[in-house]
């Protein structure tokens, strides 16, 4: 499955690991809630980087104390119109201070990058492997923004406003 990041198609470094799968011994492996909740002890001493696979069902106010653990946290679209992973990835961001990679997987359309993007997210996986051309082009799409959000790029009334005060600092 192709991935996005920063705008263009990367290669995954990040193993996936089925929940009766084996771990390998070293390197990133992404495992899912499911296997952590089971094993956590196991996997807390783990020397390599983990990774988790969030279904948009779990409680992030539960979870974020805890997503600092993990070097990549996959939020899941199992549909175009069911948004709770934009809630999950801005709380991630905003609430908790999560820096590490976090990854939308599932039905992920063009027109929604953009605000995927905007709430926190700064990969994404692609099913169609055609999609990484469309796709990488809609970050692009919006010079100003009007609403603040977990990117923390400045909105257009933040900008208005600077402008406007420059001159009375030059005096």
């Amino acid at each position: 499955m192709p991935l996005l990041k920063n705008g263009t198609v990367s290669e995954d470094r990040w193993t996936s690991a089925a929940d009766d799968a084996a771990l390998p011994a070293d390197g990133p492996v992404l495992i899912s809630h499911a296997r952590w909740l089971t094993e956590r002890a196991a996997l807390e001493t783990r020397n390599a980087p983990l990774g988790i696979r969030l279904p948009n069902t779990v409680d992030i106010l539960d979870f974020g104390p805890e997503a600092g653990r993990f070097g990549l946290i996959v939020l899941e679209f199992p549909k175009f119109s069911d948004g709770r992973a934009y809630s999950q990835a801005r709380l991630l961001r905003e609430r908790f201070g999560y820096q590490g990679e976090l990854r939308a997987t599932g039905n992920i359309l063009r027109d929604q990058l953009w605000h995927m993007h905007r709430s926190g997210f700064d990969a994404f996986e692609l099913a169609h492997p055609d999609a990484a051309a469309a796709l990488a082009g809609a970050l692009g799409d919006f010079s100003a923004v009007y609403q603040p959000a977990a990117d923390g790029r400045p909105t257009a009334l933040q900008l208005r406003l600077q402008k406007l005060r420059k001159p009375e600092a030059a005096e």
